[in-house]
């Protein structure tokens, strides 16, 4: 016995821990699997089945069951050491035999298996105990002293009964002296030698009767060693005992019914099962045999304590295996028979006595030895029914072992997960001929099951925490915001992946190195299913969307972390494991919703932009730089749009950031782009140049000049700005309010990126690089639209009212007819009015600017009224002096005596007019060998023989021949006339 557990005793951690307190209670059966050692076709109670093993054992040890138990010799042994007489020495054989007994039973405890003996004081003692007296002491119970003795006691056969039995085996022996015990049929033996007055009345009489012949149907008809073949003696024996229920056989006689019942039994048990030898085969049939042997296994654990084993089990079993010739039995059987019943003690009991979980598992070593040694197709049946029914009980805990286990009872789960690897890896690798066949490459079993387990519990405990989940939002649906269950489920999730870090991988991870690894993969799966369905359905950004996305980013960063941990040694650096998780890709998901919540609030500010300038009327507000009411609200709304993106619960504020200062840049440009619009540029205003004519000499009045068509009228030339809100959106005021528009803009924009800074410093994701460089933070298109936005409508609105608003007075007035009599006064003096609104209107910042290009229209009007002024104007030399005079007039009202635009920004726009201005008093001869000079220098040799008509370019200059050509077509002159009707055949008149 002592071998079973022997590796159990040499130091192993499992014993390092006292095990549970015991329960020793049969309400555990329920958990108990159906026997897989067989049921019996004929219905036999445990009683009967526990005397018939009982007879069993008695006929097989007749020769020994008087044998002393080791508990009793060493009572002699401790009263003989005691002994003066003895002198110390235990010198005889049964005592030294005594002494080799009691050193067994110490090594059994040193095994792990308690026994009896190991009870607490108050306990009840075992029938083997060594504290009870004999009998006749005070009344208290009579302590066993043999293996009968005992064996009788813990199969609950009364000592009438036992006494019967035992005399009818000695009459057994008196009468078939020589005889193995194998050759003998004993229920038949037994019906042979009792008869009715050997019992106390008829009915204990009527019940061993049946209870014989039923033993005998069983063993030799309906579960016998050796198949049935068609002979008559399996008929004819049939027929006897169900004959005999009905008419009780007359027993303990030699008479027909006997010598009849004698003939058909012996045929039947005597029949050869090939092996030679001379032994009835009564007993030996399955499951018949393993029934019987069950029981008398199931004796060697105390009657009063289920847990423990009896003291003297090393006795009890080397009797017990003295049935193996009746029953068939061999070491094998033994083995696998033992292992199920420690496996059921460990079961009915409570599940709690560690001792013999383990035990079984040693147990079940041996058997795996056997598996490997034997192709027997009977024992290969049981073997794999046993196991099957081991490892159903065991998965069933282990493939939700978060349901079966924890904290509590977490330290039997090891003994547990490594029973049912053992039985699976000898069912795999030792039973299973298809797995041999399919599966060619070595497979690691235990790692097979264990993965197994981990994905079905988590799976089940997944289920478990959805369910909880929606439970938990359900009851909290009147609660101020409730957590999403996605969310709850995240938490949830992140709380179990630890529980089974520190609770379960640290036991799994003896068969599975990367049992961590595979509980968080399975998780990630699992709640991956129930997160992409959820990001399937979303459309926009709420609070709930992201509290969930959060919820799982963060999940899957803690699941991921406990995979690499626990992969830090697989060959792969855990590769494997993180290919099993598909990332969630939340942080992906809320950027891309950000982007679109982005693109709709762009979108929305884009239409509000249009809607909003069709109701300006661009008036200057009140006391705040003389901007529009749509400037006021483009600002705040970009402010309100930024302090709302910062508010969104997302930890990327600043990834995103860039998509937004892009979108808001685009909207600012799109109102600057908007506000300056419709307002024209300096080719909207300037007049057409009418084409080459000479002037008629001595006359003043009339005109001179031919044209294609007359110049426009102001009302027409007025049509030629496009218009969309009326024309007052367009007057000199409401551009000036454009222009301060847009410079508020610009100069908010630096406000704006402070404030952007100002955000990211207080954002939760946002690290040092994001603030402390400009990029994606700041406005790029807007800045330069603006600066150009004030460039083009500062020139707009310059040359807007010189030759447009001031038409009449420069373009339709100046120098008409008599120079003298139309000079520049009436033109200064409605500029200079225009110029105090500007200057009034305008911010400070811009107003030297606009003033600047009003001074730039302005000499560009006068000097188109010289050049290009049309048939009603022309000039003698003598005119040059008021046209000098007018020149600097223009001049002096711009500088102002100083507090007008600085002079040498006077003088650098004024350098055209000056070179050209001189060539008014140049005599006409001179023009016009300076027309031709620059002519031929300009054409080469192809003008010497006719000068080329030079094109309009519009840069005015003395040196060039376009600006030469219309001095000359102005000088009221004869041989200007001449040379024009000579050289371009240009006509007099219109």
């Amino acid at each position: 016995m002592a071998h079973l557990f022997r590796e159990l005793s040499l130091g192993h951690s499992k014993r390092d821990t006292p095990p549970p307190p015991t329960t020793t209670t049969r309400s555990m059966t329920s958990d108990l699997p159906p026997s897989p050692l067989g049921q019996l076709a004929l219905h036999l109670s445990d009683s009967d089945l526990r005397l018939t093993a009982y007879e069993i054992f008695v006929a097989a040890c007749r020769s020994a069951t008087g044998k002393p138990l080791s508990s009793s010799v060493n009572s002699v042994v401790v009263s003989n050491l005691d002994s003066p007489n003895n002198g110390g020495s235990p010198s005889t054989p049964a005592i030294q035999r005594s002494l080799t007994s009691a050193a067994a039973s110490k090594m059994k405890k040193a095994f792990g298996l308690r026994s009896s003996s190991s009870l607490s004081p108050g306990s009840t003692n075992s029938p083997g105990s060594g504290s009870g007296s004999a009998s006749g002491s005070g009344g208290k119970s009579k302590r066993p002293t043999t293996v009968g003795e005992l064996m009788r006691i813990q199969m609950r056969v009364s000592e009438t009964v036992d006494s019967r039995v035992r005399r009818a085996f000695l009459r057994i022996s008196a009468s078939q002296v020589g005889r193995k015990i194998e050759s003998v049929v004993l229920p038949l033996e037994l019906l042979q030698q009792l008869k009715s007055s050997d019992f106390t009345d008829h009915q204990e009489y009527d019940a061993w009767l049946k209870r014989s012949l039923k033993v005998l149907e069983v063993g030799l008809l309906l579960h016998p060693r050796v198949p049935l073949d068609k002979t008559n003696s399996s008929q004819r024996l049939r027929q006897i005992i169900h004959g005999a229920l009905d008419r009780p056989l007359e027993t303990g006689r030699n008479n027909e019914q006997m010598q009849s019942l004698r003939s058909a039994v012996m045929s039947l048990a005597t029949r050869s099962d090939g092996s030679f030898s001379d032994s009835c085969h009564w007993a030996d049939g399955s499951p018949f045999n393993l029934r019987l042997y069950e029981l008398l296994l199931e004796a060697c654990f105390d009657s009063t304590d289920e847990s423990s084993m009896v003291e003297e089990v090393d006795d009890l079993m080397e009797h017990i295996k003295k049935t193996w010739v009746i029953l068939g039995v061999n070491q094998m059987l033994h083995n696998l028979c033992f292992t199920w019943i420690l496996f059921t003690r460990y079961v009915v009991t409570g599940q709690v006595e560690m001792d013999l979980l383990y035990a079984c598992e040693t147990q079940l070593a041996e058997v795996a030895k056997d598996a490997k040694t034997t192709k027997d197709p009977e024992y290969s049946q049981v073997l794999s029914s046993t196991l099957s029914a081991i490892l159903g009980w065991a998965e069933k805990r282990l493939l939700a072992y978060h349901d079966t286990f924890d904290r509590g009872n977490v330290n039997t789960m090891e003994g547990i997960v490594s029973l049912g690897v053992s039985a699976a890896r000898i069912l795999v690798e030792d039973i299973s001929n298809e797995y041999r066949r399919r599966r060619k490459g070595e497979v690691d079993v235990a790692r097979t099951r264990i993965e197994t387990y981990i994905r079905s519990s988590l799976r089940t405990s997944f289920a478990q925490r959805m369910e909880k989940a929606d439970s938990s939002r359900r009851a909290s649906r009147n609660q101020k915001n409730p957590l999403p269950v996605l969310a709850i489920l995240a938490k949830d999730i992140g709380e179990l992946a630890l529980q089974e870090k520190r609770m379960f991988s640290p036991i799994l991870k003896r068969w599975h190195p990367f049992a961590a690894g595979v509980a968080v993969a399975t998780l990630h799966v699992c709640y991956g299913s129930e997160i992409k369905q959820f990001i399937a359905g979303i459309s926009e950004l709420t609070p709930d969307a992201v509290q969930i996305l959060r919820a799982a980013d963060k999940l899957e960063k803690d699941l991921v972390q406990i995979a690499v941990e626990d992969s830090v040694d697989s060959d792969d650096g855990g590769k494997a494991i993180i290919r099993e998780m598909p990332p969630f890709e939340a942080e992906t998901v809320i950027a891309n919703l950000v982007k679109d919540w982005i693109k709709a609030k762009i979108d929305g500010l884009k239409d509000w932009v249009d809607r909003s300038l069709q109701q300006e009327v661009w008036k200057p507000l009140e006391n705040q730089g003389g901007y529009a009411q749509s400037t006021a609200e483009v600002l705040r709304i970009t402010d309100e749009t930024l302090d709302a993106f910062f508010q969104l619960p997302i930890p990327m504020h600043p990834a995103v950031l860039p998509d937004l200062i892009i979108g808001l840049d685009k909207y600012l440009q799109y109102y600057v782009s908007k506000t300056k619009s419709g307002c024209g540029s300096r080719t909207t205003y300037m007049p057409t140049m009418p084409a080459f004519t000479r002037c008629t000499t001595g006359s003043k009045f009339q005109g001179v000049w031919k044209k294609k068509e007359k110049a426009p009228t102001p009302q027409n030339r007025k049509s030629q700005v496009s218009i969309t809100n009326g024309e007052n959106s367009f007057g000199v005021t409401q551009i000036c309010v454009r222009i301060n528009s847009l410079h508020k803009i610009r100069s908010e924009l630096d406000a704006v990126e402070k404030k952007v800074i100002t955000h990211l410093r207080n954002c939760e994701s946002a690290h040092t690089d994001d603030f402390s460089n400009g990029l994606g933070k700041k406005f790029e298109l807007t800045p330069a639209a603006c600066i150009e936005g004030v460039q083009q409508l500062s020139e707009s609105l310059a040359y807007k009212v010189v030759f447009h608003d001031l038409s009449h007075s420069l373009w339709d007035g100046l120098y008409i007819g008599d120079p003298s009599s139309s000079r520049i006064e009436p033109f200064l003096k409605e500029l200079e009015q225009n110029l105090t609104v500007i200057a009034e209107t305008v911010h400070e910042r811009v107003r030297t600017r606009i003033i600047t290009d009003i001074l730039r229209a302005s000499f560009d009007g006068f000097l188109l009224v010289l050049l290009a002024g049309g048939p009603s104007r022309a000039f003698t030399i003598q005119d040059s002096q008021i046209i000098e005079e007018d020149f600097k007039s223009m001049k002096d009202m711009f500088w102002a005596n100083g507090d007008g635009l600085a002079m040498d920004l006077i003088d650098k726009f004024s350098t055209t007019a000056r070179g050209v201005l001189p060539l008014f008093s140049t005599d006409t001869e001179s023009l016009i060998e300076r027309f031709k000079g620059t002519t031929l220098e300009a054409y080469g040799s192809s003008a010497k023989s006719r000068l080329p008509l030079p094109p309009t370019s519009g840069q005015w200059n003395g040196m060039e021949p376009n600006t030469l050509l219309r001095v000359l077509c102005y000088r009221n002159d004869e041989s200007a006339t001449r040379f024009l009707k000579k050289t371009y055949n240009l006509p007099k008149k219109l």
